[in-house]
């Protein structure tokens, strides 16, 4: 079991203005290795925003993230290697095959693109390998996408709506995965509209009206 003191994430007085609006402010939450995390809120109250702030890819108003009590623009590289990072958006191209996706990004992260075959099976995408992305639906862009989660060797997971245009089947499968990252020592900080079919224990919730850690 992983040591559920060891602080892998660490947001401090997390302000975030948008416009003219203030999305949420002085917001603080440490996540720990162990954590499932699910981020709350209605639509437009700055989730997918805060997730970007959590990877470094949008500065905060104000206040601070750590990596392991480090901040993650001290050493932004070593951050990156400990994170997988999957956005709304699956980021397939169309032009491109199945597998040839799923190669493309499994070296742009570093891993090894002789897996991709093998991964794209555990995802039901076997048989599609040749398929051309643009032939294929919405539900299964979003499973080239994840299957990069069978992969990954980092650490932190943050997923934006990783259950769009899945399955239920597909959902069970994703949460099963979720928690053995996290009993590996791992996080998961996500987004999603649905309940986690995970005992309550195992999920912590962050909401952008209130921090209920």
């Amino acid at each position: 079991m992983p040591n559920q003191t060891t602080a892998l994430i660490t947001g401090s007085n997390l302000t975030c203005i948008r416009g003219d609006r203030i999305l949420f402010e002085q917001l603080n939450f440490q996540i720990n290795a162990g954590d499932i995390v699910q981020v709350e809120g209605p639509n437009g109250s700055g989730k997918t925003s805060l997730l970007r702030i959590l990877c470094g890819l949008t500065a905060p108003f104000e206040g601070e993230v750590l990596f392991k009590q480090n901040l993650i623009g001290d050493n932004r590289e070593l951050f990156h290697q400990n994170l997988l990072y999957i956005g709304h958006l699956p980021g397939v191209k169309g032009e491109m095959a199945a597998q040839e996706n799923l190669e493309f990004n499994l070296s742009l992260h570093g891993l090894d693109a002789a897996q991709a075959e093998q991964t794209l099976s555990e995802v039901n995408l076997f048989g599609f390998e040749d398929s051309l992305a643009s032939h294929l639906s919405a539900g299964q862009h979003r499973r080239i996408s994840l299957a990069r989660l069978f992969s990954s060797k980092s650490p932190v997971w943050i997923l934006d709506e990783p259950f769009t245009a899945i399955d239920k089947n597909g959902v069970k499968r994703l949460e099963k995965l979720f928690s053995e990252h996290a009993q590996r020592g791992g996080c998961v900080i996500l987004t999603t509209h649905q309940d986690l079919a995970l005992p309550s224990d195992l999920v912590k919730k962050i909401s952008l009206d209130y921090c209920i850690f």
